[in-house]
């Protein structure tokens, strides 16, 4: 097949959602209970990596950038997420503290979407999570200049190994000073479950003076 046979397919492409609803009565009573029931169901049916979310996050100059990183708290302060501080997204953070994060779960015809400021997480935050990844990711946060310009591949190779050597006698791996979590703190939480003729079902969460809202929108 030609590409420009594939082009031709896009507007053609089309999927019915057709695998469920969701309406006011489902909710739970707040956001991050509703979250933590939407990653548990993702989990359940299998899908790969269900904490994975796509950030969303813009510089000083308003020039926005998306990567896919992976969820790994959820409370009602907000959800986090950990990084190198000096990395790309670590900047934007701190220059315009906010961000946006969405799961999507194609499988399930359902996508959830946070909306917030952030802030760093507590250095005992930090350090709780990272007792529980597995040295080689210890190891890894300590070689990777993170969104930095580098070599090629040998000279990652090179800083891995050096770093290995360092800490080949240490039984622990410390944090480094340079790493660390981030949590979105939500203003605006929307659930969205794919529905038949596009007529899907979206319910808000916004934060208010009052409290939380709950809202449909408009699909």
């Amino acid at each position: 097949m030609a590409d420009g046979d594939i082009t031709l397919e896009l507007p053609t492409m089309r999927v019915a959602y057709e695998q469920g609803a969701l309406t006011e009565a489902d909710l739970a009573p707040t956001w991050h209970e509703q979250l933590q029931r939407w990653l548990d169901a993702a989990r359940q049916a299998g899908v790969a990596e269900p904490n994975a979310m796509v950030l969303a996050t813009a510089n000083a100059e308003g020039m926005p950038s998306s990567r896919t990183v992976l969820a790994k708290g959820l409370d009602e302060r907000g959800l986090v997420f950990f990084t190198n501080y000096t990395s790309a997204k670590s900047h934007d953070l701190m220059a315009t503290r906010y961000a946006s994060a969405t799961f999507p779960w194609f499988a399930m015809h359902r996508q959830a979407t946070i909306r917030g400021t952030v802030e760093k997480v507590s250095t005992a935050e930090t350090a709780e999570y990272w007792a529980k990844r597995p040295r080689g990711s210890q190891l890894g946060a300590w070689a990777s200049p993170q969104s930095i310009v580098v070599n090629g591949r040998p000279a990652l190779e090179s800083a891995l190994a050096n770093v290995e050597r360092r800490f080949a006698d240490a039984e622990t791996v410390p944090v480094p000073p340079h790493w660390g979590g981030w949590r979105i703190q939500p203003e605006v939480v929307e659930f969205w479950q794919g529905r038949q003729d596009r007529m899907h079902d979206r319910l808000r969460f916004q934060l208010t003076r009052d409290g939380w809202r709950v809202q449909r929108l408009g699909p």
